[in-house]
């Protein structure tokens, strides 16, 4: 656990951690004779603490306070709870976040559609895509919103939504063909 951890924060040791774990902050399983086992939410929720103390010098009572915010719904979850399920660490998030890619709802929650985003990113950053281009989809998403905000009726965003993505594909395969 500490190898997954010491290249963001090499300052990071064991004490440390235990500290964590007695101020409640991370709450590891234990096996049968007492060794703790950290699973890999636990790690993400330790990179999350780390991170909030050294990026944004939040106390540790702040820090516990977000982690152990409750759902505003049923479909939001915590920053702790999409780090998690995607892998991403809090720097990459918040760096994610600078660029409009991600944004976090009422309360700081998000939903399972940002875990959609983060992991269609994750993919498209693999395949070689560069934040750059990554914002320039995010200017043209903002495009659309402003658009469709013109229209009142739900049904009508919806359908709109769907045409729009359909659209744009086939633009993007007829520019492919004709290059």
């Amino acid at each position: 656990m500490l190898a997954q951890l010491r290249p963001e924060f090499p300052d990071v040791t064991i004490s440390k951690i235990r500290f964590l774990e007695a101020e409640g902050l991370v709450r590891p399983a234990r096996t049968a004779s007492g060794y703790r086992q950290f699973s890999v939410a636990d790690v993400e929720r330790l990179r999350f603490v780390l991170s909030a103390q050294r990026d944004r010098y939040l106390p540790l009572k702040v820090i516990r306070e977000q982690l152990d915010s409750t759902p505003v719904d049923a479909g939001s979850i915590s920053r702790f709870d999409l780090l998690a399920q995607t892998g991403f660490s809090a720097e990459q998030l918040s760096q994610l976040e600078r660029d409009g890619l991600v944004r976090s709802g009422p309360g700081g929650r998000f939903t399972t559609d940002d875990i959609t985003a983060l992991r269609t990113i994750r993919t498209m950053t693999g395949l070689g895509v560069e934040r750059e281009h990554l914002r320039s989809v995010r200017a043209a998403a903002d495009h659309e919103v402003v658009l469709l905000k013109s229209f009142s009726d739900t049904e009508t965003v919806r359908e709109l939504t769907g045409l729009f993505a359909s659209l744009h594909t086939l633009l993007v395969r007829a520019g492919l063909r004709q290059s």
